[in-house]
């Protein structure tokens, strides 16, 4: 029998759990919820509590697995296998994940940020094809990524590469939570989305239902404001445009320095699908020169929530190959 691996998908609500064959086909999924109570101090017991749970009902052994790969929010140090400064989680110490699940499982571990973790699997398993050059960005609460380059992910001196949500597309713009103005996170996250939203309702005369209900006082979603431009009302389709404005532009700058095959498009945001993708699309043409608008393509993510323990079990292979 050939050897299986466990992906792990860590989030503030649920931990996410799968086991994979060695060529990222899921046999077995699970979750529990996250305990974040104590300064998050159940979390990584929890995760060692279910594994070997999961292993006993399945009658596997640690000797059957070439190894568990793991996303985590936060500021992740590889080599350690450390985590800090994940709030969602309640983790602003540091945080010995590697330590504490390979002594707990009896099996080799490897950790990533969840981001790039989830680029990995869009790579490997979804939009990205298995192609040596490809974007992931995310569209959700914030905006995240994940650059793989050459077939490697890229990390930057302090771990910090592919914080593409962290692109300045506006510098008279609004605050970021980073410290700086116009970052793309404030204006193409489901929150930016919504900011558009009531700014552009205030200046905004004409006819419109997403003008009636924010005047209402009603609370709306990035998803109400996709929906009312897909029924052309007129202020949600200027919002959208907007948005797919500054995706554009900085989908187009990734790709005029990068020149990755694919850009893929996740998260809930994107869940608005082809019609987001048409519309950043011309953006992004309008932003790159002809190599880049000839070569580059832009896709919307395919494995959903999948993608993190995808990519987290093509995290252990490649870091048991020394490729990452």
């Amino acid at each position: 029998m050939s050897k299986k691996i466990i992906g792990i998908d860590l989030g503030g609500t649920t931990i996410k759990f799968a086991i994979l064959t060695s060529e990222g086909e899921i046999q077995q999924k699970w979750s529990v919820v996250t305990d974040i109570t104590d300064k998050g101090s159940h979390i990584v017991p929890s995760i060692v509590e279910s594994i070997n749970e999961h292993l006993e009902r399945y009658q596997l052994s640690p000797s059957d697995f070439i190894g568990i790969g793991m996303g985590s929010p936060g500021t992740v140090n590889r080599k350690e296998g450390t985590v800090v400064g994940a709030y969602n989680l309640n983790w602003t110490m540091i945080q010995p994940v590697k330590q504490l699940i390979e002594e707990g499982t009896g099996i080799a571990f490897a950790i990533d940020n969840d981001a790039n973790v989830a680029a990995l699997g869009e790579r490997w398993r979804g939009a990205g094809e298995n192609e040596e050059d490809v974007v992931f960005v995310t569209l959700g609460t914030g905006v995240g990524g994940g650059i793989i380059a050459g077939g490697r992910l890229i990390h930057g001196v302090a771990g910090a590469a592919g914080e593409l949500g962290h692109i300045t597309v506006n510098p008279e713009g609004y605050d970021c939570t980073c410290g700086k103005k116009g970052c793309l996170e404030t204006v193409a996250s489901a929150t930016g989305v919504v900011r558009l939203a009531r700014d552009f309702s205030e200046e905004y005369a004409g006819d419109s239902n997403l003008k009636t209900i924010i005047d209402d006082g009603q609370l709306i979603t990035a998803k109400d404001v996709f929906d009312l431009a897909k029924e052309n009302d007129e202020l949600a389709v200027k919002v959208v445009d907007k948005v797919s404005y500054y995706l554009g532009l900085a989908c187009g700058s990734v790709a005029n320095v990068l020149n990755p095959s694919t850009i893929v498009i996740g998260g809930g945001v994107s869940h608005a699908g082809e019609f987001l993708i048409d519309q950043i699309k011309a953006y992004f043409d309008k932003f790159t020169y002809p190599t880049i608008r000839e070569t580059t393509k832009i896709r919307l993510a395919q494995l959903g929530n999948n993608a993190g323990v995808i990519g987290a079990s093509s995290l252990i292979k490649e870091h048991i190959n020394g490729t990452l």
